[in-house]
């Protein structure tokens, strides 16, 4: 018997970013149609087009784009940039989503959300959750910790050794790839109901501290990488120095004492046991991508 085709129609915000192509990739594998919100048209959003999804250009905070862009949707993933708004955009696509029927949304928030979190993003991620479970939408939260892509970007080769200066001190985590987060986004897209209301924190498969996550890098890289524990004063002064904007820098200095204080630590099997797979390990997200690490990422913190 030949089975029904499910043209159920997803909506994936911060469409062009990782964890969001990602999805829609995986959604379109699976036969599913895909809309693309995106900010603008570029290289990536024509590549999504030519990929199969339906793009269009809205920006979180115009009622009127958004609710066009969730015209016939049955599920949404919505992914707010840690940008100054989120509230306001949370409150855009809630209103919007329910007046066009959407049945049900993944939030990506954060590990470190919460009421009393020092980090204004953090706690706004924590706010807008608790008005997503207000609504009547079918709802799931993500809270991953670090992703490993973060490697990247703070990643400094210097006399062919690679270097980590970054403040976190001797804490923890599970560092997860944003491939493994789209598999969870995809699959509770496509059967939302089991995860109504549910909070997944998103963890790689090994906990580890930084000179751990160091060593591993260089087992798949073939050279030295060290671990250098840097101030938080130090680390906000150098994300200042590259002109990073003041909500991420206060964002990130106060995550960085979450860090130190355990809270982006601990390891589950939501990303195997909802997305299907084992999540990729330190080593084999430096192999996928290893010619990357032959230079050094965008704001890394240089030595004094």
């Amino acid at each position: 018997m030949e089975m029904a085709q499910d043209d159920r129609l997803f909506l994936i915000t911060g469409a062009t970013g990782k964890t969001g192509s990602g999805a829609i990739q995986l959604l379109l594998e699976r036969g599913h149609r895909v809309r693309a919100m995106v900010h603008r048209e570029d290289e990536r959003s024509h590549a999504l087009a030519e990929a199969g999804a339906e793009v269009v250009v809205a920006d979180f905070h115009d009622l009127d784009g958004v609710t066009a862009a969730v015209q016939g949707v049955a599920g949404a993933y919505f992914c707010y940039p840690i940008l100054p708004g989120l509230v306001e955009s949370t409150v855009v696509f809630a209103q919007a989503a329910t007046e066009a029927g959407v049945r049900s949304v993944v939030n990506m928030s954060q590990i470190s959300a919460r009421r009393e979190a020092g980090s204004n993003a953090a706690r706004q991620h924590w706010l807008c959750e608790r008005l997503l479970d207000r609504t009547e939408l079918v709802t799931t939260h993500l809270r991953p910790t670090f992703f490993a892509e973060w490697l990247k970007t703070w990643w400094e080769m210097r006399g062919g050794e690679g270097f980590l200066r970054l403040p976190f001190g001797e804490g923890r985590h599970a560092p997860i790839a944003s491939a493994d987060q789209s598999r969870v986004i995809a699959a509770v897209l496509a059967a939302p109901e089991p995860h109504d209301r549910a909070v997944y924190t998103l963890h790689g498969p090994v906990e580890q501290n930084h000179y751990d996550i160091a060593s591993a890098m260089a087992g798949s890289l073939g050279h030295p990488v060290h671990y250098e524990p840097i101030g938080i004063e130090e680390f906000a002064s150098a994300m200042r120095g590259r002109g990073l904007p003041e909500h991420l820098v206060q964002h990130l200095s106060n995550v960085a004492v979450d860090y130190r204080n355990g809270v982006f630590a601990g390891t589950n099997d939501i990303v195997k046991k909802v997305g299907g797979r084992d999540p990729l390990s330190v080593e084999e997200f430096v192999a996928h991508d290893r010619s990357y690490f032959d230079t050094s990422g965008p704001y890394f913190v240089p030595a004094p």
